[in-house]
């Protein structure tokens, strides 16, 4: 076994970070009694990648400054421990050294493990792996009754186990997860197929899923890109350990843009397995556009250490603080624009409607394309429950054995006169329901609260605020998802 460190040291490390996670959830416990039993219990963080607007907090927050490392990784039984507020950029940092990488990477370097699984995550090995809490094997929870419990799939509190996922924080707070991890080799060989034709992507993209090959390659990693109806790709990755030369994308050279070509056989390309793992955030996918940073003559002298997603969204939170968009816009003449910054899954065989609807509606281009499957019930802690075992994970009930697509668009459109507030994004909301579709909450939602209910868990997530917050010391999903509060 192989813990941090040398053979003889690992045990020591060990307990090294044992002892230091003690200390950072004491400090968490200690915050929590500061805050006063009428306030709402919140996070005291910096960062954040979530894009809904809330309404300002006057209490105190909960101290996490002691919850952001890796506790142990464990090479031989390929697991690791984790603090929840642990980012993916440390997280890998700390495994890949061991020729290891958590089943599922989010693309943005600053997203958290205890984010991710409660707020869901999703990436190109989501086609074979699912969503991050999939992997997850338990997990340590500040609840909102004040109480730290070890959810696990089948203990006492394996209601809370399946139900954690997609409570953004309304259920209570990670302190540790137990996760499983997985063999990468050092290199990712790539393939970019473009097609002129939506329906053939959607067809070859659920082939790629059942198979788990092209053209007789095998597809490890699965997304991809649309630009127009008429040219749109998927980006096929294969591990290798060949050695040979690689690509950068961190300098002046741009990701997203080296994917298109004219040709009729894919364009490939290689990558180390760290900056595959990282290609998207560099320019946040291709929303760096919007600062210039994608303009040679500005990239040249726009510091390495700034061209990374976390900066760029300080600097949209700076926008939304002060309405500098809008103001902008306005001094051209031109209406405000309404944000429209969503992910969304429908089922693989309506990719298609959903792309030609969007692309006909909503003026925002390029579109980013990622399948998912649940994994195998045999595989996966926690898949089935007994109420519902077609229906895993009740907060976001994905069907077991089905293949989805996640699209994601981030940008914005202009706002028309007369429209009721958030018009683009009630559509989207719409039209991903009637696809049987599911959305994201990390952004702005307007559901009812009847329908919002029947979508996100209803009488199931009304049972576990019971049982885990009956104080009510923090917000419910409907006031935090929809009310921004």
């Amino acid at each position: 076994m192989s813990l941090l460190g040398k053979a003889g040291r690992a045990p020591a490390a060990r307990e090294s970070g044992f002892a230091a996670h003690r200390e950072g959830v004491e400090r968490l416990l200690a915050s929590y009694r500061a805050i006063p039993s009428n306030a709402n219990v919140r996070l005291a963080k910096k960062t954040s990648n979530l894009f809904r607007a809330r309404a300002k907090n006057p209490a105190p927050g909960l101290d996490v400054s002691g919850l952001a490392r890796v506790i142990a990784v464990d090479a031989q039984n390929k697991t690791a421990e984790v603090a929840g507020m642990t980012t993916y950029e440390d997280l890998v940092a700390a495994t890949l050294p061991y020729g290891l990488a958590p089943f599922v990477v989010p693309q943005l370097k600053t997203i958290t493990l205890g984010g991710a699984v409660t707020g869901l995550g999703i990436e190109s090995t989501s086609f074979r792996n699912g969503l991050p809490h999939e992997s997850v094997l338990e997990i340590d929870v500040l609840t909102g009754s004040g109480d730290i419990i070890t959810a696990t799939p089948d203990g006492e509190y394996a209601d809370l186990f399946r139900g954690f996922p997609n409570s953004y924080g309304t259920l209570g707070y990670s302190t540790r997860l137990k996760i499983e991890l997985e063999s990468v080799q050092p290199y990712v060989a790539l393939r970019h197929v473009r097609f002129h034709d939506l329906r053939e992507l959607e067809s070859v993209m659920a082939q790629i899923v059942t198979e788990r090959s092209y053209a007789g390659e095998r597809v490890d990693y699965l997304d991809g890109a649309v630009f127009t109806a008429e040219e749109s790709y998927l980006v096929l990755g294969r591990q290798t350990d060949e050695p040979g030369p690689v690509s950068d994308y961190t300098g002046m050279d741009i990701y997203y843009q080296s994917i298109r070509h004219d040709n009729a056989e894919p364009k490939r390309d290689r990558l180390t397995i760290h900056d595959y793992l990282w290609r998207w955030d560099t320019d946040w996918f291709w929303c760096s556009r919007a600062f210039g940073t994608q303009n040679p003559n500005i990239r040249r002298f726009w510091p390495r250490r700034y061209r990374r997603s976390s900066f760029y969204w300080k600097l949209i939170a700076l926008d939304h603080k002060y309405n500098i968009g809008d103001k902008l816009e306005a001094r051209k003449g031109n209406p405000p624009q309404e944000r429209v910054v969503q992910d969304i899954e429908v089922p693989i065989e309506r990719t298609a409607d959903f792309l030609h609807w969007f692309l006909r509606e909503i003026p925002i281009e390029p579109l980013w394309l990622c399948p998912l499957r649940l994994r195998d019930s045999a595989e996966t802690p926690g898949n089935g429950t007994p109420e519902d075992p077609s229906r895993p994970w009740p907060l976001y009930p994905l069907e077991p054995d089905r293949t989805y697509v996640n699209v994601g668009f981030w940008s914005a459109v202009p706002k028309q006169p007369g429209q009721i507030e958030g018009a683009a994004n009630r559509a989207i909301e719409d039209e991903v329901a009637r696809l049987d579709g599911h959305k994201s909450l990390y952004s702005d939602a307007y559901y009812e609260e009847d329908e919002f209910a029947r979508l996100y868990g209803g009488d199931h997530y009304a049972n576990l605020k019971k049982r885990y917050d009956p104080d009510h010391r923090l917000l419910d999903l409907y006031s935090k998802a929809v009310q921004r509060k």
